[in-house]
């Protein structure tokens, strides 16, 4: 729609939020509503529920929900991986029946792409998908699945043509969960959590009809969910706006619900917010090392805003995400590193123990010290990030691989 202004947006959302906006709804009701609108994702199609509007609206119609007290789309796997890629990859059939109940919350997803065998080296991946009419036969086992033991929808890569070379063999599915033959059982994290899964499909079955895009095209759409996955590597907790009615404690549940599963990403992330604080209260904020690791951690943390402020300005632009996606990933990395170490410092040996006298902090940097790790691996190691920004930023030659071209079946008997 062009020559629409962030005003005319702000005027008509506010408009219509003032005629239908009722928190005694419903919340799934009030959602289909927000849908029916297009105001619940303005910069997708009209076609899917949205306005055909540019990115920037997305920004624009959330904040003047929330200044309204009104409730916005679920938060999680199905809003920000599974409904853009469809949204992008997904046949008018599968569209008309996944994104509405992702909208609306009415169903949860997960995401099954990484093997015991095929973590950074995704396309190595041997789960198989082997069509039988009308369906498609799932075996082989996934892992780092989060919330897999209550999702009712799955994002499914598998591999489907083994005399292809590997990136080419692979297809890209909508699994339902809730089926024989798809078993999840919770990861115990050295952190205590188990907010992870390992998934074992046994004669799982697809319909032909949840395939996205083309048979062997999966390795492209699948690109599209990591991309977007890396562009939300920030987990930000909104809050439910205060007030009464059926859709407000509905939503207030939902979040509490999906957040009990991310309790720790804030210590995944190094909690660098408390440093400063921790290195007054424990007399370490005149300690000249102390205050030069602190002045490196705040200065690189400020840096990579700026980098995270140029991708949302691009995404404002209408730009698909692309590779400042890896330059956000790396860079977060590095401030949950620095702050590990920051943390460390103020703290001593004191860091190791959950519990010490005197100070409430304790289990909170203690869970930062292991939880930390998982921040330089979820989404793509670092060291994929490398390889990204090197070929697609600095255009840097591709790393050499022996098993490009290659039959994947070939590649599987050669590793022996």
């Amino acid at each position: 729609m062009g020559g629409v202004s962030e005003a005319d947006v702000s005027e008509d959302v506010r408009a219509w939020l003032d005629q239908q906006w009722d928190p005694d709804r419903p919340l799934v009701e009030w959602r289909k509503l927000l849908a029916g609108s297009g105001w619940a994702v303005p910069s997708w199609p009209t076609r899917w529920h949205g306005r055909d509007l540019a990115s920037w609206a997305d920004r624009i119609v959330a904040d003047e929900i929330r200044d309204a007290g009104a409730v916005g789309p679920p938060l999680g796997a199905g809003m920000n991986l599974a409904a853009p890629t469809l949204v992008t990859h997904g046949s008018d059939d599968l569209n008309d029946r996944m994104l509405l109940p992702t909208i609306t919350g009415a169903v949860s997803w997960t995401q099954l792409f990484s093997e015991p065998g095929a973590g950074s080296d995704l396309a190595g991946l041997r789960t198989s998908a082997v069509r039988d009419g009308d369906e498609w036969i799932v075996n082989g086992q996934k892992v780092w699945n989060t919330s897999a033991h209550h999702a009712d929808f799955a994002m499914l890569v598998a591999r489907t043509d083994w005399g292809a070379p590997k990136h080419e063999g692979i297809s890209y599915f909508v699994l339902p969960m809730k089926q024989p033959g798809v078993e999840a059982r919770p990861i115990l994290q050295m952190n205590g959590h188990s907010s992870f899964n390992e998934v074992f499909l046994t004669d799982a079955r697809i319909p032909a009809a949840n395939l996205v895009g083309d048979s062997g095209d999966g390795w492209r759409i699948a690109r599209t969910t990591l991309m977007h996955e890396r562009t939300f590597s920030t987990l930000r907790r909104p809050q439910i706006p205060p007030g009464v009615g059926r859709a407000l404690e509905e939503a207030a549940a939902e979040n509490a619900e999906h957040f009990a599963t991310y309790a720790w990403y804030p210590q995944r992330a190094g909690r660098a917010d408390l440093v400063i604080d921790r290195a007054v209260r424990h007399g370490r904020a005149t300690d000249p090392l102390v205050r030069q690791v602190i002045a490196e951690l705040v200065s690189f943390q400020r840096a990579s805003e700026w980098t995270a402020s140029r991708a949302r300005a691009a995404r404002s632009l209408d730009r698909p995400p692309g590779p400042e996606g890896s330059l956000g990933k790396l860079a977060a990395s590095e401030v949950a590193r620095r702050s590990a170490r920051v943390h460390a410092a103020i703290a001593g040996a004191d860091a190791m123990l959950s519990a010490v006298d005197g100070d409430a902090d304790a289990s909170v940097i203690a869970e930062v010290l292991v939880s930390t790790p998982a921040q330089s691996i979820a989404g793509g190691t670092d060291e994929i990030q490398h390889n990204i920004i090197g070929e697609n930023v600095l255009g840097l030659p591709r790393e050499p691989s022996v098993d490009r071209g290659v039959p994947f079946r070939d590649v599987v008997r050669g590793a022996g």
